[in-house]
């Protein structure tokens, strides 16, 4: 079964001024299109097609040696996942236990932000940065998940790293130029002042909590 492009959560022009109609038109019809596009032509025919989408992109990868599909795979996924986590109206602080941990894992949500743009602004060419859970035993000897930020290239993404993506900007030019030329900075600001869906991230919160565990067995027992 082939896979097909996702309507976008939200009206073409219902993320304006922020993310313009035009950049979406071109960003998810074109950009976006051609990447699922190009997948199915790949896959068409093998047993590839049966699998999922997050699954084939991590099987795509090849454990760092990536196949001729992985790309269009991942960025396929990539930005499935980075329209989800737009909203109308989005942005600024969020709440309850997404809050929680940003201000346990970072310090404060401010240090979250700036952690989070500085990631962004310094991959350097086309890629992503990402909020993510990492279960324990990834980051030192804690013995509870926390709450990172990694920055990827091109269409690599957590999903292969063995982590679980809670956000993600997409930081490939097309994603901002018509809107914000080369000023990246004034995107990832805005982005993160306008634009994300906490709801969503809450909600991946939720889903991740059933593989990571992200308080030691005595906070969870309080």
């Amino acid at each position: 079964m082939a896979f097909q492009l996702k309507p976008l959560p939200f009206e073409m022009d219902a993320l304006e001024p922020h993310m313009s109609k035009q950049t979406l038109e071109f960003h998810w019809g074109k950009h976006h299109r051609a990447y699922v596009d190009n997948l199915n032509k790949q896959i068409k025919g093998t047993e590839l097609e049966g699998l999922q989408l997050g699954d084939l992109v991590k099987h795509a990868y090849n454990n760092g040696n990536p196949t001729a599909y992985f790309n269009n795979a991942g960025q396929a996924w990539n930005h499935d996942f980075f329209w989800e986590s737009l909203k109308p109206g989005g942005g600024k602080k969020p709440t309850g236990e997404v809050l929680h941990l940003i201000e346990r894992d970072f310090g404060s949500f401010e240090a979250f932000a700036d952690e989070f743009k500085q990631a962004a602004a310094t991959q350097f060419g086309s890629g992503w940065a990402w909020l993510v859970g990492i279960p324990a035993g990834s980051h030192g000897e804690d013995k509870f998940g926390k709450l990172a930020i990694e920055k990827t290239k091109d269409a690599v993404n957590p999903l292969v790293l063995g982590h679980y993506p809670l956000l993600t900007i997409d930081v490939w030019e097309h994603a901002y130029y018509l809107d914000y030329q080369n000023r990246r900075p004034d995107y990832i600001s805005t982005f993160i002042d306008e634009l994300i869906s906490w709801e969503a991230v809450t909600a991946r919160l939720e889903q991740a909590k059933a593989t990571i565990n992200f308080y030691d067995v005595k906070m969870s027992s309080i």
